[in-house]
């Protein structure tokens, strides 16, 4: 399954969903887990959802297309998300994971893998089978 993490540096979980200019995207399974790709929508603040907070159904569409680009990830870790940002991910089979603090997304990776190998919760065994 593919997990992206927002991000500003590509080595931190440490942007807002809405404002996320970058995912890092990794593929994640029993075996181990991997680095695909860096899945860019701006150059630092994406500016499209950023600017239009607010503007109603034109910041709905800007999140919307965001969620659709990453409609290929079953988790997405973020430091906050917008309640409607975050049920439109579920919507998607898309499961929203908000960190305390900032933290390296190797770290983040390595401990989802860790509860993958030894007792996934349903949720995470559900998105591994999907």
């Amino acid at each position: 399954m593919k997990v992206a993490f927002a991000t500003t540096d590509g080595i931190n979980v440490d942007e807002h969903f809405g404002r996320a200019g970058s995912f890092a995207i990794y593929s994640l399974s029993q075996e181990g887990y991997r680095f695909l790709e860096l899945r860019k929508f701006s150059d630092g603040i994406d500016q499209a959802v950023a600017d239009t907070r607010d503007q109603g159904a034109l910041h709905d569409e800007r999140v919307r297309d965001k969620v659709d680009r990453l409609a290929d990830c079953k988790i997405v870790f973020m430091t906050e998300i917008g309640g409607p940002s975050a049920a439109r991910l579920v919507k998607k089979g898309i499961m929203p994971m908000k960190v305390k603090a900032v933290i390296a997304i190797e770290d983040s990776i390595r401990q989802l893998h860790q509860s993958i190998v030894k007792s996934p919760p349903p949720w995470l065994r559900k998105a591994l089978n999907s």
